[in-house]
């Protein structure tokens, strides 16, 4: 058991997953993957950006989450017309014992879990914005600092098609995103669920929360926690390593990028209900924490590779 946790912590924790997942169940049909990643992105306290086609539930996704987790829930529908301001807040002008004082009325970004959506859309200058509160945790107006509530999680989206008006997410900011997950369409039988489910009736019941602020920053102490070999940290070091070397690779990806898998992989190996790492935790967490930190060469681009191509090649 590692250091600083209790075999009754452990179980408990444990518990807490499968009612998550049992209430996520309830309004989100199949994604387990998706979900298992977007948790563990929040165990290990970073931001994942989701990937997908219009229509595979996304925005309901992460609504659900919040609402199981007890966090307050902002979302942010990303256009070409959204100002900084919109997001993160400006100040008013109030009349207070008959004078005029300047007062900051905050933005959504104060809440706990952001949903950017389709964050693309939005200019430069807008996405922007996010970027000191994704990494800092704060934010900037004019000469205040104002610190936001932990925890404190961006839950960005984006659709691979319809680039026209869009926005392209610079390095800088797509490396703020711990993870990128990609969701897939739900298979037949997934699909004949869904649509038993919701073209009768869209009454899902009461959700339960099974967690609140306090047991998520927990549990991103917890995560740390989890004991990993050398061997294991020499590994998922060789792996970010070898995407600066690779013939399919332009470019690798960073430090952060070492850091941030060791951190999913921990959360993996909890979320798999163990107490230790293992490779295939490293393995499996690979995918979402490298596919947006390279940068294919034209080549590879040509032949049809894709990033998970490249990633499973390095494995």
């Amino acid at each position: 058991m590692p250091e600083g946790i209790s075999e009754a912590e452990f179980t408990k924790t444990i518990r807490k997953f499968d009612d998550f997942f049992r209430e996520m169940s309830k309004v989100i049909v199949g994604q387990d993957d998706v979900l298992k990643q977007i948790l563990a992105s929040m165990m290990c306290g970073g931001n994942a950006l989701l990937e997908s086609y219009p229509g595979l539930g996304k925005t309901l996704m992460v609504r659900t989450i919040a609402a199981i987790l007890d966090l307050k829930f902002a979302r942010v529908q990303n256009t070409p017309d959204l100002l900084p301001s919109d997001i993160i807040g400006t100040y008013i002008i109030e009349e207070q014992a008959g004078k005029k004082v300047f007062k900051f009325q905050p933005g959504p970004i104060f809440a706990n879990i952001i949903l950017a959506d389709e964050i693309n859309r939005a200019t430069p200058k807008t996405q922007s914005a996010l970027l000191e509160a994704m990494q800092e945790r704060q934010i900037t107006v004019g000469t205040e600092t104002f610190r936001l509530d932990l925890p404190f999680y961006v839950l960005a989206t984006q659709n691979p098609i319809d680039q026209e008006g869009t926005y392209p997410l610079p390095e800088a900011q797509i490396d703020r995103f711990l993870f990128k997950i990609m969701l897939t369409y739900p298979s037949n039988d997934q699909e004949m669920e869904i649509v038993e489910r919701y073209a009768s009736s869209s009454d899902i019941g009461e959700l339960k929360k099974v967690m609140d602020r306090t047991d998520m920053m927990r549990l991103q102490e917890l995560t740390r926690m989890v004991p990993i070999s050398n061997d294991l940290k020499n590994y998922t070091v060789q792996v970010v390593t070898k995407t600066r070397q690779s013939k399919n690779i332009e470019y690798g990806a960073s430090p952060r990028a070492s850091i941030g898998l060791i951190l999913a992989s921990k959360a993996n190996a909890l979320l798999n209900k163990r107490n230790y790492v293992t490779k295939k935790d490293i393995q499996e967490m690979a995918f979402p924490v490298l596919r947006h930190r390279i940068v294919l060469s034209f080549k590879a681009e040509k032949e049809g590779i894709k990033p998970d191509d490249a990633i499973k090649e390095l494995l």
